[in-house]
C-alpha cells in the first residue's frame, strides 16, 4: 500500500496551501462534477429561481455508496445530484421514482442526525414538496412534450434532461453565502456524519490506526463518468478469496478518511499534472506539491527552455546550458531527500471497470531530477517536428523527442491525411520508455531497430516532413542507447568508424546531386535518397552504383558551379580516406555489411554541415537555404 500512503501524505500536505488556491484538493467526501441546473431557494425553503448554466468542476458531496455507484447500484448522492434523483415529480415525465426514494430517505437520515446542515434541511423540505420539475418548467429551464422532458441545449451539445445535474443555492437570513458547493461547513457536517457510522470498524492497515473501515472506495478517477475502480472487493463468485481468505477484511482494510484523501488526491493529481493517453493516466509528483519537470515529455515542453540558434559546430553546448539552468531552478525549489512519486494507471479494456497500477516508482529528488536531466541530454538531437497544426510554423528544437513522438516513428501510419497510431501500440510503447526515463534503463533495441528501419525507408515514409521526423528521433534514440560513444549533434571530423563514414558518404552523394537538381529547376527525389534502404543494407554494392548515376550530375554541375563541384568531390576523397585499414590490408570500405544506425547519425551530421543555415522566423531554430550561393558558403 505504498501508493496509498504517499497519496495519503501528499492530500495532507497540499490540501489548503495558498498556491493551489485556484484549484484546490476536493474535502473529504466530495468529488468535482460538471453541473448544468442551478435552483435557488429562499430562507423558507422556497423556489425562487432557477438558470441553466454549465459550472465546471463544482464540488459535490457524495456517500461511501454513491461515490461507487453503478446501473447495478444506483445510490443517492446527499444533496446535489441528477435531477432523476432530486425531482420528486419525476414519475410524471416518465423518470424512474426508485431513484428519488434513495435521494430523499439519504437526505433525511442526515438532516434528522445531529450533524444536520441548514441548507441541506431546506433542500430536504422543498423537494419533499414534489414539484421540482413543475418549477423548472415554469421558469422555462425546462420543456415537456406529450408527458416527456424534451431534450436541453447547452453550449451547443444535446443533454438529456434526467441527466443534467443539480446543485443548490440556499439564501439564509444571516449567511452571506449561498452557494452550498463553496460552503466548508456543509461538507463538514456531512463529512463528521459520514464518520460517524460505526457499521464497519476495524485496522486501517495504511494509517495503522483503528476507525471506521471503507467498505466501498471512489470510482471517477481519471475524469468524470469513468466508472473503473482501484480497490473493489465485491467479487465474490470468481477468483478473488478463493482459498485464501474468507472475506476481502482479511486481504486489506483501509480506512474510510484515508480512502477518500488518497482517492482525491489521485484524482487531483491526474486532472492537474496527469498525462492522459486513451485509457492510460500517468503522474509523477513531488509529495510536498513543489513543482517537478514534466516526465513523458519533448525537451521542448520542459518549462522555460529556450533554445537559441544553432551556430555550425554546436554540437548541443547550448542546448545543455539550457537544460542545466533549468534542473538547476527545480533542484533550488525541492530539497535533496524531497519524495517524488511516478504513477501509472490502465485498465484492460473500456468495458472492465477495474483499473491497474501498471507502473510505479518512488525516488528522491536529487536523483529524479538526474535522471530527468540524464535522459535529455543523452537522446538529444535536433528535431523536426515539421509545421505545427495550430500556429502553422515550423517546429524544430534540439533536444530527446517525448515518448508519444517515438512511438509515432515506430508504428505511426498515415490514415484519413493524419499519422496515427494503434491505440494498443502507443500504449506499450510509452510503458516500456518511462523505465528508460525514470530508472535510466536502457533503450530497447527491437525499438531502436524499427525507428533506424523507418528512417531508411524513406520514400516510404508519407512525405518528407514524416521522415525528417523520423529521421531525427532515430538519431536521437541510437545516440540514447550508445551513451559510451559519446556521439556529438554536428559532425564529427575525428570519427573513423565505417558506419559513421557510410552515412557521411551517402549525405555527400545526396547533396551533390540534389545541387544538380536545383540548378537544372528539377523537383524530384535523388538516386541516394531512392536507394537508402539498400545502401543500408549493401553499402558497398550500392555505394558502386550511386557513383555511376552520379557521373552525369557532376558533369552538369561542373559546367554551373564548378567550385561547388570540387569542394564536394574533394570532401568524398577526403572521407574515402578516413576509412581504417584491417590487420590483412583490406580497408574497411570494402565490408559490405549491413550499417547499423550509427550510419544515420553520419548522415544527419554532414547533410546539416553541407547545409547553408539562415536564421527563419517562421521557424523554432535555423533552417536550410537552398537558395543561397553554395560556392560562396562552402
Amino acid at each position: 500500500m505504498s501508493w496509498i500512503q504517499k497519496l495519503l501524505e501528499t492530500y495532507d500536505c497540499c490540501a489548503g496551501q495558498s498556491q493551489f488556491v485556484s484549484a484546490p484538493l476536493p474535502p473529504i467526501s466530495a468529488r468535482p462534477q460538471d453541473t448544468q441546473i442551478c435552483i435557488t431557494l429562499n430562507w423558507k425553503g422556497e423556489f425562487r429561481n432557477a438558470e441553466l448554466a454549465l459550472l465546471r468542476e463544482t464540488q459535490i458531496i457524495e456517500s461511501e455508496a454513491s461515490a461507487s455507484r453503478s446501473g447495478t447500484s444506483p445510490a443517492a448522492n446527499p444533496l446535489s445530484d441528477k435531477l432523476a434523483y432530486c425531482a420528486g415529480d419525476g414519475s410524471q415525465y416518465a423518470l424512474n421514482p426508485a431513484y428519488f426514494a434513495r435521494f430523499e430517505a439519504q437526505l433525511s437520515e442526515w438532516c434528522s442526525s445531529e450533524y444536520r446542515d441548514p441548507k441541506a434541511y431546506l433542500v430536504l423540505e422543498y423537494v419533499k414538496q414534489k414539484k421540482l420539475i413543475a418549477d423548472l418548467i415554469k421558469s422555462g429551464v425546462l420543456t415537456s412534450t406529450n408527458g416527456r422532458l424534451d431534450r436541453l441545449k447547452l453550449n451547443g451539445k444535446i443533454l438529456e434532461p434526467s441527466g443534467a445535474w443539480i446543485r443548490w443555492r440556499v439564501e439564509l437570513r444571516d449567511e452571506l453565502l449561498a452557494n452550498t458547493w463553496e460552503d466548508v461547513e456543509t461538507f463538514v457536517r456531512w463529512e463528521r456524519f459520514e464518520s460517524s457510522k460505526s457499521d464497519a470498524v476495524g485496522l486501517c492497515m495504511s494509517s495503522g490506526v483503528t476507525g471506521r473501515i471503507a467498505r466501498l472506495h471512489p470510482s471517477n478517477i481519471r475524469r468524470n463518468g469513468d466508472r473503473a475502480k482501484l480497490i473493489s472487493s465485491n467479487d465474490k463468485d470468481g477468483y478473488t478469496f478463493r482459498g485464501r481468505f474468507l472475506d476481502s477484511g482479511q486481504c486489506a482494510s483501509l480506512g474510510y478518511i484515508v480512502s477518500q484523501k488518497a482517492h482525491n488526491a489521485l484524482r487531483w493529481l491526474i486532472e492537474r499534472q496527469g498525462y492522459p493517453n486513451g485509457d492510460q493516466r500517468i503522474v509523477a509528483w513531488a509529495v510536498s506539491g513543489t513543482p517537478i519537470p514534466k516526465v513523458i515529455a519533448g525537451s521542448d515542453e520542459i518549462e522555460t527552455v529556450e533554445v537559441p540558434e544553432r551556430y555550425k559546430g554546436d554540437a548541443g553546448q547550448l542546448f545543455a546550458k539550457q537544460l542545466n539552468k533549468r534542473i538547476a531552478g527545480y533542484h533550488a525549489e525541492l530539497t535533496d531527500r524531497d519524495d517524488i512519486v511516478v504513477l501509472a494507471l490502465d485498465s484492460a479494456t473500456k468495458d472492465i471497470r477495474r483499473l491497474a497500477v501498471t507502473y510505479y516508482r518512488e525516488l528522491q529528488a536529487s536523483e529524479f531530477l538526474m535522471r530527468i536531466q540524464s535522459w535529455h541530454e543523452h537522446t538529444a538531437w535536433l528535431q523536426n517536428m515539421g509545421k505545427d497544426p495550430k500556429s502553422g510554423r515550423l517546429h524544430k528544437f534540439i533536444g530527446a523527442p517525448s515518448p508519444y513522438d517515438i512511438a509515432e516513428a515506430a508504428y505511426g501510419r498515415k490514415v484519413n491525411g493524419r499519422i496515427s497510431v494503434d491505440d494498443k501500440l502507443l500504449k506499450a510503447t510509452i510503458e516500456r520508455l518511462l523505465p528508460c526515463i525514470v530508472e535510466a534503463r536502457p533503450i530497447p533495441q527491437d525499438l531502436v531497430r524499427i525507428c533506424v528501419q523507418r528512417a531508411c525507408n524513406r520514400l516510404t515514409m508519407n512525405g518528407p516532413d514524416f521522415w525528417e521526423k523520423c529521421l531525427g528521433i532515430a538519431c536521437a534514440l541510437v545516440r540514447g542507447s550508445s551513451k559510451e560513444e559519446q556521439y556529438t549533434m554536428s559532425l564529427d571530423e575525428t570519427r573513423t568508424t565505417r558506419d559513421y563514414l557510410y552515412g557521411r558518404l551517402l549525405a555527400i552523394a545526396d547533396n551533390i546531386e540534389g545541387l544538380a537538381l536545383r540548378v537544372a529547376g528539377e523537383s524530384r527525389d535523388t538516386n541516394a535518397a531512392q536507394l537508402m534502404q539498400r545502401f543500408a543494407d549493401n553499402p558497398l554494392a550500392t555505394w558502386r552504383t550511386l557513383e555511376l548515376k552520379l557521373q552525369p550530375y557532376m558533369t552538369r554541375l561542373r559546367i554551373n558551379r564548378a567550385g561547388a563541384l570540387t569542394i564536394r568531390k574533394k570532401l568524398l576523397d577526403h572521407v574515402m580516406d578516413l576509412f581504417r585499414i584491417d590487420v590483412h590490408g583490406d580497408s574497411e570500405f570494402t565490408d559490405n555489411r549491413k550499417l547499423n544506425g550509427e550510419f544515420l547519425l553520419g548522415f544527419h551530421n554532414q547533410r546539416a554541415d553541407l547545409t547553408p543555415k539562415r536564421p527563419n522566423k517562421d521557424a523554432d531554430v535555423s533552417e536550410p537555404d537552398n537558395n543561397l550561393n553554395e560556392e560562396e558558403e562552402l
